[in-house]
């Protein structure tokens, strides 16, 4: 049997890391500046990581959620103080799509309403639910198309309020910032505009900070600049460090029923192990503030580069315009410099590190860009 073909690879295998680096089987160090999709939150081989998860492994690594977990209580404490959102509650399951999926069904649920109000541009999963509201026509299906989910502009709030005032939505999803269509950023005072408009209808806000989230942008979350509270928050990449989880961060205005969702592995003793040890190591370690100097200083100094045709971004979740194709310069960074970049459409290069990401590396980084863009 061979693997079904759906990846473009490059020819490089990372066999082990240590913080914001990588090393292949040859010995080979790189620079990691992309954490697997935004992924790696707290670096790669984490020494209290990797003991959190030796530990759990030891004691008990699953059993399923018709039994008590104490370990789900904890984790849901952790990310209530870590967040500034003690009073929502928690539901875990095992990806950002799942908790896509669940955020937008506990929408339904509580509206009675089918009707949902996503954005140009964006990328929710590609799971059923999470690619209907996803405006990426090559990765729906015929069996995903629906009539019940409607797209605006981003940052245009005169079409929101337009579809929100027939009162037919039940929800209107949007990320923190867009990151598969290049880090595209819904403006502070769009936010706010947003919120009230949902408020108006009963229509549930949805923020979708799955790569935004966890510290990424300088904030918790990414939608904490604009000072809002969304009615629902799904999480999830950055939430294990590499090990399967996501959740859903849901407002005290939502009622729970037994059987109104469900999921066999979602919220697991090892999966739980995974995203406690991380929040302790975000915590211990500042690494929020350090997303946001370490950031802003990568964002000034790209900024300052003439040759660049746009910069984008908050803390360290960043896209580069470039005028020329973004897979190129990326190659080159990755065969002749060692530094792993993201892409995000044909001529953004994106960056997604490790929250830890230090001074020197960032300098590591613009120095190699800088001499293949100059």
């Amino acid at each position: 049997m061979e693997l079904f073909n759906v990846y473009s690879l490059y020819p490089v295998e990372p066999v082990r890391g240590s913080g914001s680096r990588v090393y292949d089987a040859a010995g080979n160090e790189y620079l990691d500046l992309y954490g697997g999709h935004a992924v790696i939150s707290i670096g790669h081989a984490h020494p209290h990581y990797v003991e959190a998860l030796q530990r759990q492994a030891a004691r008990l690594g699953f059993y399923s959620n018709s039994v008590e977990n104490s370990l789900q209580g904890r984790l849901a404490e952790l990310l209530g103080r870590a967040s500034g959102y003690g009073d929502y509650r928690l539901f875990l399951c095992n990806s950002g799509a799942e908790a896509n999926e669940n955020a937008l069904k506990l929408a339904s649920f509580h509206t009675g309403r089918d009707r949902v109000l996503a954005f140009a541009k964006a990328f929710h999963g590609r799971t059923s639910g999470a690619v209907s509201v996803t405006d990426n026509p090559a990765i729906s299906a015929p069996f995903n198309r629906t009539d019940k989910v409607s797209f605006a502009p981003l940052n245009d709030l005169d079409a929101v309020r337009t579809e929100l005032a027939t009162g037919r939505y039940a929800a209107v999803i949007i990320e923190g910032i867009q990151g598969v269509a290049g880090i595209r950023e819904p403006s502070d005072d769009f936010l706010r505009g947003l919120r009230a408009c949902c408020t108006e209808t009963g229509t549930q806000l949805i923020l979708d900070e799955v790569q935004s989230g966890y510290g990424r942008t300088g904030r918790f979350f990414a939608h904490q600049h604009a000072g809002i509270r969304p009615d629902l928050i799904t999480t999830a990449k950055g939430m294990g460090n590499g090990f399967p989880i996501g959740g859903v961060l849901i407002a005290p205005h939502f009622e729970a029923r037994p059987g109104m969702l469900g999921t066999t592995f979602g919220g697991n003793h090892l999966a739980c192990a995974a995203a406690i040890a991380v929040l302790e190591v975000i915590e211990s370690e500042g690494l929020v503030a350090n997303a946001a100097a370490t950031g802003g200083y990568l964002l000034g100094e790209l900024r300052r580069m003439p040759a660049l045709k746009e910069v984008r971004g908050r803390g360290l979740m960043i896209g580069i315009e470039i005028d020329g194709p973004a897979a190129e310069l990326r190659r080159r960074l990755l065969f002749e410099h060692r530094i792993f970049t993201g892409g995000a459409g044909a001529s953004t290069v994106r960056l997604l590190p490790a929250l830890g990401l230090s001074r020197a590396d960032a300098d590591r980084f613009l120095t190699a860009f800088n001499t293949l863009v100059r």
